[in-house]
Parts: structure tokens; sequence; C-alpha cells
């Protein structure tokens, strides 16, 4: 039931993750996030970072989320391609694993600037499987 896919956007492009749960739909948006900058199974899960973000309702919690793996991504210079979310109430708190940005292994399209609030959606739908999406800026 879990996956990631991406939608169009005029000049961006939508992220959406679908799950079983609300922290597997918000781990395949962070999938997807990845999967605009480059394949995620090219990503290795080799090494982890602990990530903490704090929101008052889900939909800003997914855009605090996807920023803060955008952030993750410039300052440290790596890719991730593994999640493991963790949402109580308004905290959500993550491990993510990734590797080194390599030009070449990894083959860059775009640089994500940021998640937005553009098309953003958290919730539960009809056959008991929630959505998270939103529009990320590149």
């Amino acid at each position: 039931m879990k996956r990631w896919e991406h939608f169009p956007h005029q000049a961006d492009i939508g992220v959406r993750g679908i799950g079983a749960t609300k922290e597997e739909a918000f781990e395949q948006a962070a999938l997807a996030l990845t999967a605009v900058v480059t394949d995620p199974e090219t990503v290795a899960p080799n090494a982890s970072i602990e990530v903490a973000c704090e929101a008052p309702d889900d939909e800003l919690l997914l855009v605090d989320w996807l920023n803060a793996l955008v952030y993750e991504m410039a300052t440290r210079r790596m890719l991730f391609s593994r999640f493991e979310v963790r949402i109580d109430g308004p905290k959500l708190t993550a491990t993510i694993w990734g590797e080194p940005i390599d030009a070449v292994k990894h083959e860059l399209a775009v640089e994500v600037k940021g998640a937005t609030c553009t098309n953003l959606r958290v919730g539960e739908e009809q056959n008991s499987s929630w959505l998270a999406q939103c529009v990320v800026d590149v």
C-alpha cells in the first residue's frame, strides 16, 4: 500500500506519500522528495541522522518535515533513502539514512529549494490509507 509519486505543478513539482499510517505517508513523501533530486535506489543508507520538528497541525508538520530534509541535504551535502518517522501529536522525530552526494553516482536532476503550502494536504483517505502531499519549489 505504501508508495510515493510526483504530480505536476507549473514550474515546480508535487510530492505525494501514501501509506497505511500517517508516519508511512510522511516517509513516502520524503522518498518522493529524494526522487526529485535523484533516483532513491542509488542512495545507500550508510549513515544515520536524527531529525526533529514540531508544528501546530499535520499539514504544517509535513512542510516542516520536508524542509528539515532539504536543510539536511544542503548543509550535510547528503542524500537520503530510508526514513523512520515517529509522530506524537505536534512533534515529529525521525531517523534518516543516506550518504554523501556523489554527482556521478546519483545523476542529480534538480535542487529542491523548499516545501511550500501549495496543494498541501495530510489526511486519511476513504480506503483507510494516509496521504501526505505538497508542492516543492525547485
